[in-house]
């Protein structure tokens, strides 16, 4: 007895799957890890919803970029800009211009219920709970947000993870490219136009817990 009890003590705690060894510990914490399904989700009928997103590029200089897209309640696409920020840029500033420049095409195109989204909670944070930033032009940025949003008539703004941003996300990966602002209307870049058509029948991704 005492024997057979000291091999079963000997064996490590270690799993084979697939010729792959994982701890059992860890894999059992994975398996009960949940799953959230992501999508892109369609404005309400007489809405226009403006999805954003800011690039920064490491290893380029810290050079940045914006991006952003306008769908209708149809999923339908109404316009699309990209826009280089240059070097010596961060995460924060472009996120914060990205969802400027989005505002101020949409007061400049005349639309006034609008549903706001981005992928970077830290930003939306700093617009909606007047959190500090340690950045000037950030501070610079969040407040002239707030007062291009207080101009417009109905305006709401949320974070989504960045599987249901993925069409601001390729917008602002255009912008490392662009020369000058661009601006798209009608129908979207082909670099874009197969993310806008997932996002339209509802395409869902799972997103592990973290």
């Amino acid at each position: 007895m005492g024997f057979s009890l000291s091999i079963r003590m000997m064996i490590p705690k270690m799993l084979c799957l697939s010729g792959k060894v994982f701890p059992v510990r860890i894999l059992i914490r994975n398996l009960h890890r949940e799953g959230i399904n992501v999508k892109w989700e369609k404005p309400g009928r007489g809405w226009t919803k403006l999805n954003y997103d800011g690039s920064c590029r490491w290893s380029s200089g810290n050079s940045g970029s914006i991006g952003g897209i306008f769908r209708d309640h149809d999923a339908r696409f109404l316009l699309g800009y990209a826009e280089s920020l240059g070097q010596r840029s961060d995460s924060m500033v472009a996120e914060s211009v990205a969802l400027l420049r989005g505002l101020e095409i949409a007061i400049e195109n005349g639309l006034n219920d609008v549903w706001i989204e981005g992928d970077s909670k830290g930003l939306i944070d700093l617009v909606s709970k007047g959190k500090y930033a340690k950045s000037a032009t950030v501070r610079m940025n969040v407040e002239q947000i707030n007062t291009l949003m207080r101009e417009m008539e109905t305006c709401i703004l949320t974070h989504t993870y960045r599987e249901g941003n993925r069409a601001a996300d390729k917008f602002a990966e255009l912008g490392h490219s662009c020369k000058y602002p661009m601006i798209w209307k009608g129908a979207p870049p082909l670099e874009v136009k197969l993310l806008v058509e997932e996002d339209a029948v509802g395409k869902t991704f799972l997103r592990r817990k973290r």
